[in-house]
């Protein structure tokens, strides 16, 4: 699939760093460092504009090495870029440590994965069918 792209940031489109990835790496374009403190949110410009094609979402989910290591995730997670949205990517983050975690323009703050979706019809019923598991969810499944 081809995707239109408006870079116009000082950085590198978009790209998948290995053959099996399925998310590509976004960057933070930024005049200058933002300072994140703890439990702080802050959107992120990337510069980017994508025109997706009817049918696709693009969903902004957080890298897991910042998570992990530092704390720093996508607040929307998965945030949702709409088949018709034209304005700039802009990226939710929040530090959910206890230290401040300083963004620096060019640092991959999320990555980007294009799905397919499909809209759906209501079918409005008074019952629905009995399955094994029923009612069952929050945990209720087991450990």
């Amino acid at each position: 699939m081809t995707i239109k792209i408006i870079n116009k940031s000082k950085h590198q489109t978009p790209n998948y760093e290995t053959p099996s990835s399925a998310g590509m790496d976004l960057r933070a374009n930024l005049s200058e460092s933002i300072h994140l403190k703890p439990l702080g949110r802050v959107i992120i410009k990337t510069g980017l504009h994508i025109a997706l094609p009817q049918g696709f979402e693009a969903q902004i989910r957080p890298r897991s090495g910042l998570a992990a290591k530092f704390g720093i995730t996508v607040l929307n997670s998965p945030g949702t870029i709409d088949a018709d949205y034209r304005g700039e990517i802009g990226v939710i983050l929040a530090n959910i440590s206890n230290e401040e975690f300083t963004i620096n323009d060019g640092d991959r703050v999320a990555q980007m994965v294009i799905a397919k979706y499909e809209h759906t019809k209501w079918d409005e019923v008074n019952v629905l069918d009995e399955t094994l598991r029923g009612k069952g969810g929050f945990g209720s499944t087991g450990i």
